[in-house]
């Protein structure tokens, strides 16, 4: 999903009710495709404590699916790119930072459960993205190496954990120009014309 502008309203929302002016930069680059307990506790440093945490997430993400609601919609091309992918017996999996409780609402809303026989939330993980647990483990849960992976990632931070776990990288700019994306092996703007021959080619 092209979540992305949603998540940056209601996140600077957020912190500006609790006194932070953020920069776009900031959020690109130390918030996006991170856990919120992990940049929560980065922004407020010592300022909150386990229960304050656990409160701030959930309000900042109530607050992004309210936002979200009205406008949720899959990325063009990617019902189909999924169903390509279905009918050709290729394994699909959900890495994601987002906690269980946004997995679940975007699932909902856009019908694309089905199509993933594994989820990894953010809930999941004790290492935030960059560091490469989530696609260690998520890689591990499909049983295939991650040299053998293909990863689609909207987030500087998610790509450079894919990398680290030796997965092959497709950006997807969503969230980052194409020339932020320079690291990634292929670069999308969405799923209309992505092929098993393209995803062969990377392999």
């Amino acid at each position: 999903m092209d979540s992305n502008p949603y998540h940056r309203i209601a996140l600077r929302q957020f912190c500006e009710k609790h006194g932070y002016h953020l920069s776009d930069e900031y959020l690109k680059t130390k918030i996006f495709g991170r856990t919120n307990a992990d940049w929560l506790r980065e922004l407020f440093q010592d300022k909150i404590d386990e229960n304050q945490l656990l409160e701030f997430e959930e309000e900042k993400e109530s607050l992004f699916r309210e936002i979200f609601d009205p406008h949720i919609k899959p990325v063009s091309g990617l019902i189909d790119f999924l169903q390509l992918l279905q009918d050709n017996h290729i394994p699909r999996a959900i890495a994601t930072s987002a906690p269980r409780s946004n997995v679940e609402f975007v699932l909902n809303k856009t019908g694309v459960r089905k199509f993933f026989q594994i989820i990894i939330n953010g809930n999941m993980i004790e290492n935030s993205k960059p560091h490469p647990e989530i696609y260690l483990k998520t890689t591990h849960a499909i049983d295939c190496p991650p040299a053998q992976c293909l990863v689609i990632e909207d987030s500087l931070s998610g790509m450079e954990s894919a990398l680290k776990a030796g997965c092959k990288v497709i950006g997807l700019t969503t969230t980052h120009a194409r020339a932020e994306l320079q690291r990634a092996h292929f670069v999308i703007d969405d799923f209309e014309h992505l092929t098993l021959a393209d995803l062969e080619n990377l392999i």
